[in-house]
């Protein structure tokens, strides 16, 4: 699968979706380290010093590929991107513009978080925000658990789909802790 320094990947992988270019099968779990791996092979071939000296239309073509290279790996790296993109590989829709429907225990826990986030910058609280974030990476992985089952394992998309929408969630949740941590900072 490793193509020598310089030359191109086959144009047949360009066309493909990230998991094939990559060489990994179409799961939510994934071997970090092959994507890591494969990665670096891929940028090594592909790389544009590589193909300075080439045709102007080899050039080109080596910008695409380190692009769509780089596009694919950021994509599969992050479980959140990684689960959206599977979930659009399916043909689902997450639709986090206009589902905003949520179990009534996240709806509650929600607003605790929010509470405890405004409570913490109110009074100026670093360890506040801490005890926040690590409570909010605990969701984070309980969630990344339950969307490996729901992919891989029971293959319901809809359960997935609601899932990722509460990743979402804790995901800007995560961006302004660490936004008000930045402000008590300065």
């Amino acid at each position: 699968m490793s193509e020598p320094a310089g030359v191109l990947p086959d144009a047949d992988l360009f066309s493909r979706d990230h998991f094939a270019l990559f060489g990994l099968p179409r799961r939510f779990v994934i071997d970090e380290r092959a994507l890591e791996s494969r990665y670096h092979e891929l940028q090594s071939a592909a790389h544009p010093d590589r193909h300075a000296h080439r045709p102007e239309q080899e050039r080109r073509l080596s910008m695409q590929w380190a692009t769509r290279i780089n596009e694919g790996y950021r994509l599969l790296r992050a479980p959140l991107t990684r689960a959206r993109y599977l979930l659009e590989l399916s043909g689902v829709d997450v639709g986090a513009e206009n589902n905003t429907a949520m179990p009534a225990d996240f709806l509650m826990q929600q607003m605790e978080w929010r509470e405890a986030l405004d409570e913490a910058r109110d009074a100026r609280d670093p360890a506040a925000l801490d005890g926040l974030a690590r409570s909010l990476r605990a969701a984070r992985r309980e969630a990344e658990t339950l969307l490996a089952h729901e992919l891989d394992e029971a293959h319901d998309t809809a359960a997935a789909a609601a899932t990722v929408r509460r990743m979402m969630f804790i995901a800007r949740l995560g961006e302004d802790i660490a936004e008000a941590h930045e402000t008590l900072e300065n």
